[in-house]
């Protein structure tokens, strides 16, 4: 009896020994392990393959036969094995998560409207209360809307004031205020007018009180007549409305480009009942918005005839509000989609 070569027997060692690990391996990282070991690179029977050049042919032929045979049947068995381990693992996976269909579902969680939406829906209301109109308008603006028809022509100094996104044609930018609707619903509807202009601005901030979008609410009433105490009536009463009957507020001479006089507006502090905090820097006065009256330069640009019309314009931020109505310490955090923050409201 002419006796195997002893490759061939070495093979047939090889492929009982994987026969054997692969019929105690119940892990499909096993399956890989294992087939690495014996048909990898640097597996037996790999390097009995390469080696298979150096034999006679008659040998050659005798060992690559068999060499081939162990090699596929050893696939076969790990493809077989692989597919039954991962039935098993699918069934476990079943048993593990199934679920009585008959169970009552759980109920959808409500949503709420975000603190800004919040504030901002409940500063508009009050101006429509007292007969203001809302208008809306681009949020991509042109530079003679922005600028230059709120007189704040090129090379003005308040244009720095404002550090504005600017697009890649530079007459058209990110609106830095709300205030180029004031001039487009004159444009629109003419005087008289009383309206608000509530909506998204941008400017290049970003620290605990500025964020690079936030939102204002601009408000302009134009009409026969109307003088500085018509704005301080309205702009108290809207206070009252938001902060409380016995909110003490005060006008500081301010300048702005597009009134004349110009003032800000402060309230007494709501923090520490003007005692005195790191908030209101000890003052127990905190600013919430700019106001003044039109500068007739700026009727010059929508047709206006400023020695009949007169008018008064204010703009404030909404997150300003929010932070002080809702004790906030930081604007980032309105915009940081945290829920934990976002359910207190």
């Amino acid at each position: 009896m002419e006796r195997e070569h002893p490759l061939v027997l070495k093979l047939k060692a090889f492929q009982k020994e994987a026969s054997l690990e692969l019929e105690h391996t119940e892990q499909i990282q096993g399956l890989q392990e294992l087939k690495v070991k014996f048909l990898g690179k640097k597996g037996p029977v790999t390097e009995i393959m390469k080696g298979l050049g150096k034999l006679d042919v008659p040998e050659r032929a005798a060992v690559g036969q068999v060499a081939n045979q162990v090699k596929e049947q050893l696939q076969q068995a790990l493809q077989q094995k692989l597919e039954k381990l991962e039935i098993q693992s699918l069934s476990e996976a079943l048993a593990k998560d199934s679920f009585d269909v008959t169970l009552p579902g759980l109920p959808p969680t409500r949503g709420s409207k975000h603190p800004i939406t919040q504030t901002l829906a409940e500063v508009e209301l009050i101006f429509l209360g007292l007969g203001f109109k809302s208008y809306q308008g681009p949020q991509i603006e042109t530079d003679y809307y922005n600028f230059e028809a709120l007189n704040i022509p090129a090379h003005h100094p308040a244009r720095d004031m404002q550090d504005t996104f600017y697009l890649e044609n530079s007459q058209y930018l990110l609106r830095t205020h709300t205030s180029p609707v004031q001039i487009r619903a004159m444009e629109k509807d003419g005087v008289p007018i009383r309206m608000i202009a509530p909506g998204a601005v941008y400017r290049h901030d970003h620290d605990v009180t500025h964020t690079p979008m936030f939102h204002q609410l601009e408000g302009l009433w134009v009409d026969e007549n109307i003088t500085f105490a018509h704005l301080k009536g309205v702009l108290t009463l809207f206070v009252q409305r938001v902060f409380g009957d016995q909110t003490p507020v005060r006008f500081r001479p301010s300048f702005f480009p597009f009134t004349e006089p110009s003032a800000e507006m402060d309230i007494g502090c709501v923090l520490c009942q003007q005692q005195g905090c790191r908030v209101c820097k000890q003052s127990g006065w905190l600013e919430i918005m700019g106001c003044g009256m039109v500068d007739p330069a700026v009727f010059t640009h929508v047709g206006v005839d400023a020695e009949r019309y007169t008018g008064f314009a204010f703009g404030m931020g909404i997150e300003r509000i929010a932070m002080l109505k809702l004790g906030i310490p930081d604007i980032r955090l309105f915009f940081e989609n945290d829920l934990r923050f976002l359910q207190q409201f």
